[in-house]
């Protein structure tokens, strides 16, 4: 009963502060749901390609990421089925959990699955990182984003909680022998795994290639869901504005994403956007890459478990 109620609150807190968020700003989301209900059919038809096409490409970081070659069209559809898992955990958790379903189904040892969504994730942030820092270097926009950096007074907190976690961390390891051996043995694996994969170009091309084409697919959907409501920014400035506002924010463990929106909403409206505007633009973009999927993906998750896929 205990741990019911947990799942429960897990999966309404996401509800409850999307609900205070609407009721604080009724006008906004008036405005915004008004403006996407009269959008522009193709170009949402458009975000909804782009929305399938990073479907492709987190799977090519997947394999990318795994010495073991795994079926591709079961690989794909446990990334459309993992997508329902991220709205009841946070960070990611739900999509490596069913991952790591997947791969140990398809005879993947645990170690060698663990180690590759520790790939798969720095490869997916370190290619992030690449074109954040691209996009800043050649679009003029970034001089706005000066407004959203916040005081330095918040940084020094910030930065000594994170280097409080990271010693206490450093000191379990190296104090915790029963804590030590099984980390040990994963860095080891990784390590392993990883120069592994860089030996082979078709894995570094899937690995790398995949994870520099996700935050563009995702940045892209932006930009046409923006494009249907009327969002007169350039595709540059709001592929730049998702990936600040990712970069600031993705750190918060809020399920559904909701910090990284509300962070997007007001990038959108710092690059120069309107308030309503920007709105429709991020309550679309989430409407369409995460509540039209849902059911499908949910049906999907249930049809691969019965399968024995998962």
């Amino acid at each position: 009963m205990a741990g019911r109620s947990v799942r429960l609150a897990l999966c309404l807190a996401p509800l409850l502060l999307a609900g205070g968020w609407a009721m604080a700003n009724r006008p906004a989301v008036y405005e915004g749901v008004s403006r996407l209900v009269a959008a522009d059919p193709w170009w949402l038809l458009a975000g909804g390609g782009f929305t399938c096409l990073n479907w492709v490409a987190a799977s090519c970081v997947r394999q990318g990421a795994l010495p073991d070659r795994v079926p591709p069209g079961l690989l794909l559809a446990s990334q459309f089925a993992a997508g329902a898992a991220n709205h009841t955990l946070p960070a990611g958790f739900g999509a490596h959990a069913v991952t790591v379903r997947f791969l140990r189904a398809r005879g993947v040892p645990l170690d060698r699955a663990t180690a590759s969504i520790g790939l798969y994730s720095l490869a997916k942030s370190s290619a992030k990182t690449v074109v954040l820092v691209v996009l800043l270097a050649t679009s003029p926009a970034w001089r706005r984003l000066g407004e959203l950096v916040p005081d330095g007074r918040l940084l020094v907190p910030l930065a000594a909680i994170v280097g409080g976690a990271l010693a206490v961390a450093g000191v379990l390891l190296t104090v915790v022998r029963p804590l030590r051996r099984p980390v040990t043995g994963l860095l080891r694996s990784a390590l392993a795994d990883a120069r592994e994969v860089h030996t082979r170009p078709a894995r570094v091309a899937a690995l790398w290639g995949g994870a520099v084409a996700m935050p563009l697919l995702q940045g892209t959907t932006l930009a046409c869901i923006g494009a249907a409501l009327g969002l007169e920014l350039p595709w540059a400035h709001v592929v730049l504005a998702y990936l600040a506002a990712g970069t600031a924010v993705g750190a918060v463990p809020a399920p559904g994403g909701l910090a990284v929106d509300a962070a997007l909403v007001w990038t959108l409206v710092t690059f120069g956007s309107p308030l309503a505007v920007a709105t429709a633009t991020v309550i679309g973009y989430r409407v369409l890459t995460d509540w039209v999927p849902l059911l499908p993906g949910t049906l999907m998750l249930s049809a691969l478990i019965r399968a024995k896929v998962l």
